[in-house]
C-alpha cells in the first residue's frame, strides 16, 4: 500500500487521523475552511458523508459519490491523496449513528495502516443545537472550528433549484462568495441533468406548502400513519404517485383524519392505496406491534410524527392488491430485496422497515 503524502511542513499535525462530519448538499466556503483546519493536524482526513443512501430530493440531492467527487475536486491536487470518504445513512437514532461512525472509521483507518496511538481529532463546528452529536464521540480529540462564513446549505439550494431554471449563470454568479470554484462547476453541469429539473419542481411544491402555513401562529406539526404489512416473507409497498417523491418506494400511509384513530386512519390508508381485502377483523387480529417515528428531519414536508402499524398475515398466499388514491402501484416485495432498493424509498421509510425487519444489523 502506497504511504501517505507528508503534509506541508508548516502544519505541524499532532493526530494520526482528523474526522470531518457533514452531508456537505453541496460542499460550501465553510466545509471547504473545515477540510483544510482538519487536513492542518493530521496527514490523513477521514471525510463522513451524511445522508449516504437516501432517495434524491431537493434536500438531498445529491449522491455520496457525486458529492465526494466535488470535495475532491475542490482540493488541491497534493491534498486528494490524503482525504478519503466514508459514506454514511441515516439511522434516525443518535447512539447508533454515532456507533456507526466510529466503527466505519475505525475500519478505514486500520485498512490504511494508521497507527492510531497519536489519536483522532474530530473538527467541527457547534454554532448551533444541530451540531450537538459531536459531543458524543468520546475518546476522539473535538477541535471546534468557526469558519466566520455566512456560507449555509440549504440556502444554497433554494437558491439553486429556486433560481437556476431561470437564470444559470446568475444563479451561479451570486454564489460566488460561498461555494469553491469546483462546486459551482459541478452544479452548473448538473443543471443540464434530468434530475434537475424534477427536483427543482418538487422544491417549488414544497415552498408553496410551506408558504401557504405561514401565517399560522405556530409551525404546523403534521400527524401520519403508515401500514407496514408482512405475508410469506414479502412486504407490502406502493410507488408513490405524486410528489413529494413521484416514483419512490413507500409503505401504504397517509395524513390522520379528523374523526379517526391512528389505527382507523392507517387501515383506511392501506386499503385506498392498495385495495388490500381483508376483512377488519382479520387485520385487527394481525396487528404485531405500532412504532412511532418522529425524527424532526425524517420527512421533506417539514415536522412529520408517524405511527407505523406492523401487521403479521403469516404465511398465507399473497393476497391481491392494486394501486389507488395517491400510490401508482402496490407490489408484494421480497424482504430479501429491500437492501438492494435503499436509495429509492420515500423519506425515512427503509429506516422504518429496519425497524421491524433488522435490515442493516445492529
Amino acid at each position: 500500500m502506497p504511504e501517505l503524502p507528508e503534509p506541508p511542513a508548516d502544519a505541524a499535525p499532532h493526530h494520526a487521523a482528523s474526522v470531518i462530519i457533514g452531508r456537505f448538499q453541496p460542499f460550501h466556503v465553510g466545509h471547504a475552511a473545515a477540510l483544510r483546519r482538519a487536513l492542518e493536524v493530521a496527514p490523513l482526513c477521514v471525510v463522513v458523508l451524511g445522508s449516504a443512501y437516501q432517495a434524491r430530493t431537493p434536500k438531498n440531492p445529491f449522491t455520496w459519490l457525486e458529492r465526494a467527487e466535488m470535495i475532491r475536486l475542490g482540493l488541491p491536487e497534493a491534498d486528494r491523496a490524503r482525504v478519503r470518504f466514508l459514506p454514511m445513512r441515516d439511522y434516525y437514532d443518535e447512539a447508533r449513528w454515532i456507533g456507526a461512525v466510529r466503527r466505519g472509521v475505525a475500519a478505514l483507518l486500520a485498512a490504511e495502516q494508521v497507527d492510531t496511538a497519536e489519536g483522532v481529532a474530530l473538527v467541527g463546528s457547534m454554532q448551533d443545537p444541530t451540531h450537538a452529536y459531536l459531543s458524543g464521540f468520546h475518546g476522539w480529540t473535538l477541535l471546534r472550528f468557526s469558519h466566520g462564513s455566512r456560507a449555509d446549505a440549504a440556502a444554497l439550494r433554494d437558491a439553486y433549484f429556486g433560481g437556476a431554471a431561470r437564470d444559470l449563470d446568475a444563479t451561479l454568479a451570486a454564489l460566488v462568495d460561498h461555494a469553491p470554484a469546483a462546486t459551482l462547476g459541478f452544479l452548473r453541469a448538473w443543471a443540464a441533468l434530468p434530475e434537475f429539473a424534477a427536483l427543482a419542481d418538487e422544491w417549488r411544491m414544497l415552498k408553496a406548502d410551506r408558504d401557504a402555513w405561514r401565517a399560522a401562529p405556530y409551525p404546523p406539526v403534521f400527524v401520519t400513519v403508515d401500514a407496514v404489512v408482512r405475508c410469506a416473507g414479502h412486504v407490502l409497498l406502493v410507488r408513490r404517485g405524486r410528489a413529494p417523491g413521484r416514483g419512490l418506494w413507500a409503505v401504504p400511509g397517509g395524513f390522520i383524519e379528523q374523526r379517526e384513530t391512528v389505527y382507523q386512519s392507517a387501515v383506511r390508508e392501506l386499503v385506498e392505496e392498495t385495495q388490500l381485502a381483508l376483512l377488519e377483523l382479520t387485520l385487527r387480529r394481525c396487528l404485531r406491534a405500532v412504532a412511532v417515528f418522529d425524527h424532526p428531519d425524517r420527512s421533506t414536508r417539514g415536522r412529520t410524527i408517524t405511527h407505523a402499524h406492523f401487521f403479521d398475515l403469516g404465511d398465507l398466499d399473497l393476497p391481491e392488491v392494486h394501486g389507488g388514491d395517491d400510490a401508482a402501484a402496490a407490489e408484494w416485495v421480497p424482504i430479501e430485496r429491500l437492501g438492494e432498493l435503499e436509495d429509492r424509498f420515500l423519506d425515512d421509510h427503509f429506516h422504518m422497515l429496519d425497524h421491524f425487519f433488522g435490515l442493516t444489523g445492529p
